[in-house]
């Protein structure tokens, strides 16, 4: 992780995240390096070749979406509050004003598709090859990349993402995410 497990305090506690880190994003790490032990033939690609071109294994599509889901989440947040000031400028801040309108407008959508996510999975911040950005949700470890699109930002629905401090109120948990979000990362991921 790029801070320490209390970096993203009062919003994102300590526990949850050793937690969420070392042992559920440490046992996908663990299940993909054992299972690519036995195919080497699968060693030397990146975790993207390897979900979008063997997805139809499901030990791969579960593992290795598991690995970079939570890449994705955990670098998707930064040390102290997010500022909306640094990093959502620029072709970011002109790219999300042209596609939802505002960034409450984005706020607003990536809330509801978060809150709705029915189970296990993540709401997406992402960009068509055209460079229009949607929002949208994945099951499990499912990941965008199969749909063509380039992941700009995530949120972790699971529940054990969230449920130490905010037990059921997974709302809650949303508008605190908010809160921690590296939007130098999202601008450098858009491009």
């Amino acid at each position: 992780m790029p801070y320490p497990y209390n970096g993203l305090e009062p919003f994102i506690d300590e526990r949850t995240m050793r937690i969420h880190h070392d042992k559920h994003y440490g046992t996908y790490v663990d299940n993909l390096n054992k299972y690519l032990e036995t195919k080497p033939e699968l060693q030397e690609l990146t975790l993207e070749e390897l979900l979008t071109k063997h997805v139809a294994d499901t030990e791969i599509r579960h593992n290795a979406g598991g690995v970079y889901n939570h890449q994705n989440y955990f670098g998707g947040m930064r040390l102290g509050t997010s500022q909306i000031a640094i990093g959502l400028s620029g072709k970011l801040l002109q790219t999300i004003t042209r596609d939802f309108g505002s960034i409450q407008g984005l706020k607003e959508q990536f809330f509801k598709s978060a809150s709705e996510v029915f189970g296990s999975g993540y709401a997406w911040l992402c960009a068509f090859s055209n460079g229009r950005l949607c929002v949208i949700t994945t099951a499990n470890q499912d990941t965008p990349l199969v749909l063509g699109l380039k992941p700009l930002l995530c949120i972790d629905v699971w529940e054990h993402a969230y449920y130490l401090k905010h037990q059921n109120m997974r709302a809650e948990y949303i508008d605190a995410f908010w809160n921690v979000i590296n939007w130098v990362r999202v601008s450098e991921r858009l491009g």
